[in-house]
């Protein structure tokens, strides 16, 4: 008997997050977690004092990663994580970083235990894809 996955298929990840609105709760907790975690100090400098930008970019872009609407390509055009981040010094302190914020955020919606464990793994990939291909040297 084959059994289907909960999630990762279709747009079943971003029904479970709560299509675009439940995302755009997800990124708005995820950067007042930026803001306010001391860990994440040298990741929230990267980013402009306006996050209006990067949440709407954040946003869009895992409302389409997530199974939903390509709604980032309809606005923002293509994006390839790893290359956009490039010029970025990304170390496993900024990943584990941002990974932190991702999932105490995760942790603050009403998402079940499943989804939510799900969902901090798939995005430990892109994490790693980007801190593979950043300019930071290795100390």
């Amino acid at each position: 008997m084959t059994t289907t996955p909960l999630y990762g298929f279709s747009d079943t990840s971003f029904q479970a997050a709560g299509s675009v609105d439940g995302i755009r709760k997800l990124v708005d907790n995820f950067y007042q977690e930026m803001d306010t975690l001391p860990e994440a100090v040298v990741i929230r400098k990267m980013h402009k004092t306006d996050l209006t930008e990067s949440r709407d970019k954040l946003t869009l872009f895992l409302c389409g990663w997530m199974g939903g609407p390509g709604l980032y390509h309809e606005k923002y055009g293509s994006i390839n994580i790893p290359r956009d981040h490039a010029h970025l010094p990304i170390g496993e302190a900024e990943r584990d970083a941002w990974l932190l914020c991702m999932e105490r955020a995760i942790a603050k919606q009403n998402y079940s235990p499943e989804f939510s464990t799900y969902l901090l793994a798939q995005l430990r990939i892109p994490a790693e894809r980007i801190f593979a291909t950043s300019r930071k040297p290795s100390v």
